[in-house]
């Protein structure tokens, strides 16, 4: 009995945090799911979450854009987000 209440404990905490990590996506990944205007660029516009609250960091010659360049050189997040 105390195995099984452990084991859902833990089923019950991994399925609170979204399951296991997934790593970070790729920037093709971004332009399939927020390139709304389909123009192969990702503008602030279209962004969401954090890169969205990052933008004017990671786009670094200002141009309105993130290019795949900039998103590759952006800093990553360091510890867990809450």
């Amino acid at each position: 009995m105390v195995f099984f209440c452990l084991a859902f404990v833990s089923f019950a905490n991994a399925q609170q945090r979204g399951g296991e990590q997934k790593e970070p996506p790729t920037y093709a990944k971004l332009l399939e799911d927020m390139d709304a205007n389909e123009d192969g660029k990702l503008e602030e516009s279209e962004v969401k979450g954090p890169l969205k609250d990052e933008f004017t960091k990671i786009d670094t010659n200002e141009d309105g854009y993130i290019s795949e360049k900039e998103f590759e050189d952006a800093p990553k997040p360091s510890g867990k987000r809450k």
